[in-house]
């Protein structure tokens, strides 16, 4: 039933392979899970049959709009990109919406419920979670990580929203980047703390727990602000983290590679708040070459497009 490992698969590029050639790519590397930004028909027909389990974007705002209001598109959407491929396609998650801004958040939750109710109807919803991905400035005082709670602004959205994903029994979408967080404060957050790297002991002094790298300091704001949500029970799944190897500040292949691996042999032990499994999706599988914003954006790939690593990497079997 696909790994809790995964990459992301972005398309913002005009020379990456073609997408059975990346499905191929997949499986030559073990990497047993995958996450594309829309429904993309040719790569959902090249992972008929794989084994790997996909999170599938419906797309950007408007997409998340039409659905929110309109059942019917949700219905129509379900058919035409979830029933037509399962269960040859392994679709874990449905993701409304991927770090939207506070004037869409409000489409965020009536579009979930109208795809759940479709995949209710066709049979599916307790095999197919629907969720949204947020970015970790959803959340405000995540340190300590113990004091994570979302942001005020977005509280009205966030709190019938993780109560939805109690509700349905799905987890929420976190894209975790200590990346960034490194690059705006490095004075304050060491690199082997940001990598993965020995060195650097942080103690909540609030929770008693210990923390060894950021990733999971940055996961466990996310489950202290569900918690004060009063949703305790959610989980989460990281559907985005990575680390740029060019283009920028502490931009290299060194600490991309510290990092990704990191994340990759951090998914069998979790958190210190919740030990354990902990699914995860490396963004991104190539370096995209028509990725807007900073020149980093356009070096967070594992791979060239040639199909060529940007440096080792190593996936656990699933």
């Amino acid at each position: 039933m696909g790994g809790v490992h995964g990459v992301c698969y972005g398309m913002n590029g005009d020379n990456l392979p073609s997408q059975s050639e990346v499905v191929q790519l997949y499986k030559s590397n073990g990497i047993g899970a995958m996450r594309i930004y829309s429904p993309d028909q040719k790569a959902l027909d090249a992972l008929r049959g794989s084994g790997i389990a996909v999170i599938i974007d419906v797309g950007g705002s408007g997409a998340v709009a039409n659905l929110a209001n309109n059942p019917s598109a949700a219905a129509d959407w379900v058919r035409d990109n979830v029933q037509a491929y399962w269960p040859n396609v392994i679709i874990r998650y449905i993701a409304v919406g991927n770090e939207l801004g506070p004037g869409d958040m409000g489409t965020i939750l009536p579009a979930m419920q109208n795809v759940y109710d479709a995949l209710v109807s066709a049979g599916l919803s307790n095999s197919i979670k629907v969720s949204t991905a947020v970015r970790m400035d959803a959340i405000t005082e995540s340190f300590p990580p113990s004091h994570g709670v979302f942001r005020p602004d977005l509280q009205q959205f966030m709190v019938p929203i993780a109560q939805f994903l109690a509700n349905t029994m799905s987890p929420l979408l976190a894209n975790v980047y200590p990346y960034f967080a490194y690059r705006d404060n490095p004075r304050e957050i060491p690199l082997n703390y940001a990598t993965f790297q020995p060195g650097t002991t942080v103690r909540d002094n609030d929770s008693g727990l210990t923390y060894t790298n950021l990733f999971s300091a940055m996961v466990d704001a996310v489950y202290a602000a569900l918690e004060k949500a009063g949703e305790p029970g959610v989980r989460v799944v990281v559907s985005e983290s990575g680390w740029p190897s060019a283009g920028g500040f502490a931009a290299n292949v060194e600490n991309a590679r510290n990092h990704n691996q990191g994340v990759i042999d951090n998914v069998k032990n979790g958190t210190p708040k919740r030990p354990g499994q902990l699914e995860t999706y490396v963004f991104a599988m190539f370096n995209e070459n028509q990725k807007p914003g900073d020149e980093t954006e356009r070096h967070f790939g594992l791979f060239y497009p040639d199909k060529t690593p940007v440096y080792p990497i190593t996936f656990p079997p699933n």
